[in-house]
């Protein structure tokens, strides 16, 4: 397995590095790619998502495949909560619908924890959902 390349910025972090990387997660999900999202990624990463636990990029991605097809037309904005050395937490939202036409805003917080070389290492997630009208999407 080749090594991974470093993926700035590093820890620890400043106000200023902890907003690059949030920007740079809501980019990479925005993109709705699995194997862009994978990569900020250590290959032994621990997640829990919900009520889910995941380990290894392959899980993680085999997840976001899944959830972005069930997830469709998926819009999120990440906000940065707080940060100190190599951990960030996060607030975010996203919009998407279902396959049926239901929209559904989806809300609630991360804690990522990094490796020395800017990989996430661990991922904690919380989320909730809300059934919302089209005509309530903020993030369009």
């Amino acid at each position: 397995m080749a090594p991974t390349a470093p993926r700035p910025p590093l820890p620890p972090f400043t106000e200023e590095s902890a907003r690059a990387k949030v920007q740079a997660a809501e980019d990479a999900w925005n993109s709705r790619d699995p194997e862009r999202v994978v990569l900020a990624y250590t290959e032994d990463s621990q997640w829990r998502n919900r009520d889910r636990f995941l380990t290894g990029r392959a899980e993680i991605r085999a997840f976001l495949t899944e959830k972005w097809e069930r997830e469709l037309d998926y819009r999120l904005r990440k906000e940065l909560w707080a940060h100190t050395g190599n951990r960030i937490s996060v607030r975010f939202a996203y919009e998407w619908h279902d396959a049926a036409g239901q929209w559904w805003r989806s809300h609630g917080n991360e804690q990522w924890e990094f490796d020395a070389d800017g990989l996430m290492s661990r991922r904690e997630a919380s989320i909730n959902d809300i059934p919302i009208e089209a005509a309530e999407r903020r993030l369009g």
